[in-house]
């Protein structure tokens, strides 16, 4: 699909424009979870060369990119997000470049270090994620970082007590199909009973571009 003929959202970008992603701010805002991710993004960034820039597709907040100031405080920041109240907190982060509007409209004005996804391709429609997919592909330079529900073979599960807004799948693994120019570096499990620093039942991927280039469409 051309971006010249997206005329409509998805039912999901919909969704989280409004009410429920406004609600989904304030279920998820502590300075508790913010030290978690920062434990997190410690270890995975351990696996990485040195990063000059990054963003995010679908940030929130900032929580994540938030750890990720707290441990490369020199580091690049972007983020692309579609909730209006959440761009607003965005915007009161210093140095943080911020895209209003849904990932399947960002075109990548320049390619980052790290790309990051972490939550979010379980939301996007599944008739999309190839269009997200190319997406993260063109705006990395060096890593995509998936962070998202695993499940081996597409399955939709009920989001609190809402039909067709989470999709769980191997969404790394149909990116490593799709692009020759990625392999897989490393990946794990975040635990949602880990003694110091829980959170969901994650399991993560990192991928990095092996200079075999794929064509951009």
């Amino acid at each position: 699909m051309s971006e010249k003929l997206r005329q409509t959202e998805t039912e999901q970008e919909i969704f989280w424009k409004g009410e429920f992603g406004n609600e989904y701010i304030e279920r998820n805002n502590s300075r508790r979870l913010l030290g978690n991710k920062t434990a997190f993004y410690a270890k995975v960034i351990n696996h990485m060369d040195k990063l000059n820039s990054c963003i995010e597709f679908g940030s929130n907040i900032g929580l994540n990119l938030m750890a990720i100031r707290n441990l490369l405080p020199e580091c690049e920041l972007s983020a692309i997000e579609i909730n209006t109240k959440a761009v607003d907190a965005l915007k009161k982060q210093q140095e943080i470049r911020v895209y209003n509007q849904s990932i399947l409209d960002f075109v990548p004005d320049f390619q980052r270090d790290l790309v990051i996804i972490h939550g979010v391709l379980i939301h996007v429609n599944p008739e999309m994620l190839n269009i997200v997919y190319q997406r993260l592909y063109n705006t990395a330079s060096k890593y995509i970082l998936i962070v998202e529900y695993y499940n081996p073979s597409p399955v939709e599960i009920e989001y609190r007590g809402n039909r067709e807004k989470l999709f769980k799948r191997d969404f790394a693994g149909e990116m490593l199909d799709k692009f020759k120019g990625l392999e897989l570096v490393e990946y794990g499990f975040i635990y949602h009973r880990d003694k110091q620093f829980p959170q969901d039942d994650f399991t993560w991927f990192l991928l990095k571009k092996n200079g075999c280039e794929q064509d951009v469409k």
